[in-house]
């Protein structure tokens, strides 16, 4: 089904794969008839290295300064980063900036601020010169994909799903202070990444979707990094055997793999995509060179995936639906074993009691979203559930179409009828189900969901309220197949009628009637409307000589998410105002890390008025005078104090920017970690001011509640220092080692400074 290549691979025309070896140039040559180029030739002609290059402003395709063509954000992004670009000098958006609101549109929460966010959003647009999608007509990359999209360009996007490969747009989902840094005419400053290969074959058979095909994949390549921070290239015979809507769908999961973006190959498909859309001069037929080296290989046999579930709590926890129904009690113990892990232990988790007879029931079916909410995944569900009905009981079924457009069509071809009559439910275009606003299911409920994400508490439950309920990741056509049978679970290869695959036609008139697009005209008499809850980030100060950090949470989870960092949900109301915001960093993962926090952060606030911190926090005078036995020129005008979190692997999951910056906001100077889940996640970090540490995996030279002394720390990032050297401090001080990492002289610079807008106040 999936197998990942050891080494590299070499691809001759499109479609003859060999696998790397001392003889593959000999090989090429004598069998193909080919030239041999070296690896380093031969990689320049995957698809992701000619977008690279013709994005790239420097005359260095080794360390990359990209400009890219067009930028997404929605409603609980785009008002930080404005706010910070705004701060930073922004006059004008110097490339198309569309700002969607799909994501706070239906929280229930706050009175009036999700609406003053979304009119900040529309009087941005028509000041600086953007579009503007009102609530509840598209979710953001759906938009993205039927009006932005184009052959060989870039997009990025403030959310992490920001993935258009299969249309032949290499998109980035990151912070959004790089998308601040694009907005000043800055540059996206990144190592050339290396290119993996996903080598499709064969054709799904009947009642598999896109959905089973990535999280196959994701199962595969997750756990290992295979693909961590590269990209993706889907080559191959098999691709041709799949249509647009299909293709969109897997790419959009490509996210949950850690890539770093993703880039397919084009044909007629894709072209009738662009021109169903209007849109047909967008197209571009985009196909790597004739010999063609990548630096890895997935092999994607697609006949033989059969309908995948991920299960609770990651979309890596991947079993087919036949494996789960055969040993079911089994993989639920292991499940539930995981799960206390997750959680911490600190609530009862079980899944056996909705084993009925054998079977498996689930009490929630959702199909949303930017991968639940195409058209064909929408249509094929329709086929599958015309004449059933969910039932009486307690299983409910969701579905939200990811635009109006389609909404439209849904409408006008029957199909909505025939939804409506089983029971279902079809809701407007809106994120929430993805991060939990919205249909938040019943504690100790099991979700199944066509979304993109399945983390702890992601869909809404507060375990700090005693409350949990989870999700299983499944594609759109066997929640259908389970709906049908009132909550069994059910593969939908079981479906034994037809699918009719009716035909799509896009309606742009309701974009025309009710999206503002400025054409990129800016009109700086327009007064930006500020609701109360929307405000200025607060100062940061530069970094100092030497900083005092306390250890205030410990998280040794496998993996932590950018979800556990800030949760999303309600709190997603508060991203306008920063210090709102970051009462919540933690709150489900390390309820004390706030208050940990802001005790140390009073220290720092009475340093900054030139006060002594050891007077304004009693805890810290030990502290205080033991580094000064050892390093007595450590005084409160070089010294700065702050907090620092240790976390495994943290980062993984979302591109929200909040991540870092509440850690900030509360006065933190640092992670230390094993290793950065993502690219995003470090990136975010270092724009926000805060230093990304590495420490080897193993005992740890400090735990929670200790203090943390790192000398000469300013020095060290000036210089560009790999090493640090710290001291955990007590009765004595015992030295060991951090790593910082490769860095850019402007990220370096970032740091110094403070954070990003700090950076581009000083005039940098």
């Amino acid at each position: 089904m999936i197998k990942l290549y050891d080494g590299g691979a070499w691809l001759i025309d499109g479609k003859e794969l060999l696998p790397d070896s001392p003889q593959a140039g000999e090989i090429i040559q004598n069998k193909y008839g080919k030239t041999a180029l070296d690896k380093k030739e031969a990689a320049k002609n995957t698809i992701a290295y000619s977008i690279l290059k013709a994005h790239n402003t420097s005359d260095n395709m080794d360390e990359l300064k990209i400009k890219f063509d067009k930028l997404t954000s929605h409603d609980i992004t785009f008002v930080g980063i404005i706010q910070t670009a705004r701060a930073s000098g922004l006059e004008k958006f110097p490339i198309p900036y569309v700002l969607t609101n799909c994501h706070n549109s239906l929280c229930a929460v706050g009175g009036t601020i999700n609406e003053d966010d979304h009119m900040f959003g529309l009087t941005c647009a028509k000041r600086y010169g953007g579009v503007y999608v009102p609530p509840h007509q598209a979710v953001i990359h759906q938009f993205a994909r039927e009006i932005l999209a184009e052959g060989g360009k870039m997009i990025l996007g403030s959310d992490s799903h920001t993935r258009y490969g299969a249309l032949g747009t290499m998109a980035m989902g990151e912070g959004g202070p790089e998308l601040v840094k694009q907005l000043l005419g800055r540059t996206y400053d990144i190592k050339c990444p290396e290119v993996v290969g996903i080598y499709l074959t064969g054709k799904p058979v009947p009642g598999v979707g896109p959905q089973d095909v990535a999280l196959a994949i994701i199962g595969a390549v997750f756990a290992n990094g295979y693909v961590k921070n590269k990209v993706m290239e889907f080559v191959g015979p098999g691709v041709e055997n799949l249509s647009a809507d299909f293709r969109i769908g897997v790419d959009v999961m490509t996210t949950e793999t850690t890539c770093l973006s993703s880039i397919w190959k084009t044909d007629s498909a894709v072209k009738d995509f662009y021109n169903i859309h209007g849109r047909g001069q967008d197209y571009k037929e985009l196909n790597p060179g004739a010999v063609t080296y990548y630096d890895g290989l997935v092999y994607v046999e697609l006949d033989k995936i059969r309908p995948m579930i991920a299960m609770p709590f990651h979309p890596s926890n991947t079993y087919t639906i036949e494996e789960l129904n055969a040993n079911l009690m089994d993989i639920l113990d292991d499940v539930e074993k995981k799960a206390q892990v997750s959680l911490d232990g600190k609530i009862p988790y079980t899944l056996k009691d909705k084993v009925k007879d054998g079977k498996l029931y689930v009490e929630q079916g959702i199909i949303a979203g930017c991968a639940g909410g195409g058209f064909e995944n929408i249509c094929d569900a329709a086929d599958i559930l015309r004449g059933a009905s969910i039932g009486s009981d307690a299983f409910t079924l969701s579905i939200y179409p990811a635009s109006t457009p389609i909404y439209m069509e849904l409408a006008k071809n029957g199909v909505l009828a025939d939804l409506l009559q089983t029971g279902a439910v079809v809701k407007t275009a809106f994120c929430g189900p993805c991060f939990g606003a919205g249909d938040t299911p019943a504690n100790n409920a099991l979700s199944i969901r066509h979304s993109t994400r399945n983390f702890p508490n992601r869909e809404g439950s507060k375990i700090q309220n005693g409350q949990i309920s989870s999700v299983a990741l499944m594609d759109a056509r066997s929640i259908a197949a389970t709906a049908a049978n009132k909550g069994r679970l059910t593969p939908a290869t079981e479906f034994a009628g037809e699918y009719r695959h009716p035909q799509y036609f896009f309606d742009k008139t309701i974009y025309e009637n009710r999206v503002f697009d400025s054409k990129g005209k800016a009109d700086p008499t327009v007064e930006i409307q500020f609701g109360p809850n929307i405000k200025d980030w607060p100062e940061m100060p530069g970094l100092t000589d030497n900083l005092v950090l306390k250890v205030v949470s410990e998280i040794h989870d496998p993996v932590t998410t950018t979800d556990e960092l800030i949760p999303s949900g309600e709190t997603s109301s508060y991203r306008s105002n920063p210090l709102k915001l970051a009462e919540f960093a933690l709150s489900r993962k390390d309820p004390d890390y706030v208050g940990l926090a802001k005790e140390v952060q009073v220290a720092e606030k009475a340093r900054e008025a030139g006060e002594n911190p050891a007077d304004a926090f009693s805890e810290l005078k030990p502290v205080w005078d033991k580094i000064a036995e050892s390093y007595p020129d450590a005084d409160k005008d070089n010294t700065g104090v702050g907090s620092t979190i240790f976390a495994v692997k943290p980062g993984d999951g979302s591109a929200r920017e909040q991540a870092a910056s509440c850690q900030k906001v509360l006065g933190g100077w640092a992670n230390i970690a094993n290793e950065y889940a993502t690219k995003r996640y470090r990136s975010n970090l270092i724009n926000w001011g805060m230093l990304p540490f590495l420490i080897p995996e193993g005992e740890l030279p400090f735990e929670k509640g200790d203090y943390l002394f790192i000398p000469d720390i300013r020095r060290a990032v000036e210089e560009g220092r790999k090493e640090i050297k710290v001291y955990t401090v007590g009765d004595q001080m015992k030295e060991f080692t951090l790593g910082l990492g490769d860095m850019t002289e402007d990220e370096r610079e970032i740091i110094l400074e403070g954070c990003l807008i700090n950076y581009y106040r000083s005039g940098k």
